[in-house]
């Protein structure tokens, strides 16, 4: 059902009004604004409420946005932020600092931004491609044991020693390898399915369970290769919003944020946006379905992408926040654009060996 002007005139009035004051909005707060009476912004905000885009917190309180009501707010009615003067010299100052210590700028990116916008900040590095098996080796030790050698496809190579109960011999790892050299080559861990699985045991021969450890060993490290390098700063900032006064609240947050939580579940934009939003109960992890994530994008080089994001109450402004990401982002892949090859290399040290492309490492690191 679409929503009709007044709805959503009142729908934006409440939202702004809440963002501001972090108080429930009520009928006679926004109806001299809107130029009608209160009555009948009461009417429509209980419409509204029973829409699903407000809520009630007491009976005798005003309303506040839903989730719905933020994602109609964001999608619809939310107006562009610009940023100000001083909030763009603030910005490029600290930028420029941080240039000067090229390989510090992406760790510091967060601080910028939890500096800035008052919210927790975090910034991840991924490879903008997902790793997958380019070869696979099984060598014979023994007739209990064996090694798993997996090259991936930016040449990092895998190893893992096998000792199983059951007999194991060169045949039978030679027709393994085989098997899993034409199925499981080229495929994403989301790919490797248990009816691939199950055909490769058929197509083997395998008894005794060898695909599914083999299977399982290139699972997991197609997971801890696709896993990105966090920084998290500013938690305490939490504090600063009503909404995590209530200490259990704020500790389940700043414990996911801290502990390291599962960041592969944090919000990435599309790859044809440069800003996410996710709102309360959009988000994937359980301990953020009260809060509100916005991430940005930018390029880090050699095929690599950075995050930035902060997470904060519902109750955030949205377009200014967005608006000060999105400048923070472009500000940083202007300024790696510009550094030399060498320097940018530089940056990938910091990162994990798993996220450096094109390097050869062994289980143990050791090139």
């Amino acid at each position: 059902m679409e929503l009709s002007q007044r709805k959503r005139a009142i729908l934006k009035a409440v939202v702004d009004n809440y963002i501001e004051t972090a108080e429930p909005i009520g009928s006679k707060a926004i109806s001299t604004g809107l130029g009608v009476s209160s009555a009948t912004v009461r009417n429509e905000m209980a419409e509204l409420e029973s829409m699903g885009y407000l809520e009630q917190p007491h009976t005798s309180a005003g309303r506040i946005p839903s989730p719905k009501g933020y994602r109609f707010y964001v999608n619809e009615l939310m107006q562009r932020h610009k940023l100000t003067m001083e909030e763009t010299e603030e910005i490029n100052s600290v930028l420029k600092q941080k240039v000067q210590q090229i390989d510090g700028l992406i760790a510091d990116a967060g601080k910028i931004a939890a500096s800035i916008t008052s919210l927790p900040a975090y910034t991840l590095h991924s490879s903008l491609s997902k790793q997958r098996a380019q070869r696979f080796d099984l060598i014979f030790v023994d007739d209990h044991t064996f090694i798993i050698v997996i090259m991936l496809s930016n040449s990092t190579v895998k190893n893992k020693l096998v000792k199983i109960p059951a007999f194991v011999d060169q045949n039978m790892l030679t027709k393994l390898s085989t098997v899993f050299n034409a199925h499981f080559t080229n495929l994403t861990e989301e790919e490797i399915t248990p009816s691939l699985i199950s055909s490769a045991e058929t197509a083997s021969g395998d008894n005794i369970g060898l695909v599914s450890v083999i299977s399982g060993f290139l699972i997991q490290t197609l997971k801890e290769v696709d896993i990105t390098d966090a920084h998290v700063v500013g938690t305490a900032n939490l504090f600063r919003h009503p909404e995590f006064q209530d200490i259990g609240k704020a500790e389940k947050v700043m414990s996911y944020l801290s502990d390291g939580g599962d960041f592969k579940g944090l919000p990435v934009p599309e790859m044809d946006s440069k800003i996410k939003i996710t709102i309360g109960p959009e988000n994937l992890a359980e301990e953020l379905k009260d809060s509100s994530v916005i991430v940005a994008k930018y390029d880090a080089g050699n095929n690599m992408q950075g995050i930035i994001g902060v997470v904060g109450p519902t109750r955030m402004d949205y377009s200014s926040v967005a608006a000060r990401l999105a400048y923070i982002a472009d500000g940083i892949s202007k300024m790696l654009r510009q550094v030399p090859q060498s320097q940018q290399l530089q940056i990938q040290k910091n990162l994990p060996t798993s996220l450096i492309p094109f390097e050869f490492f062994d289980n143990n690191n050791n090139k």
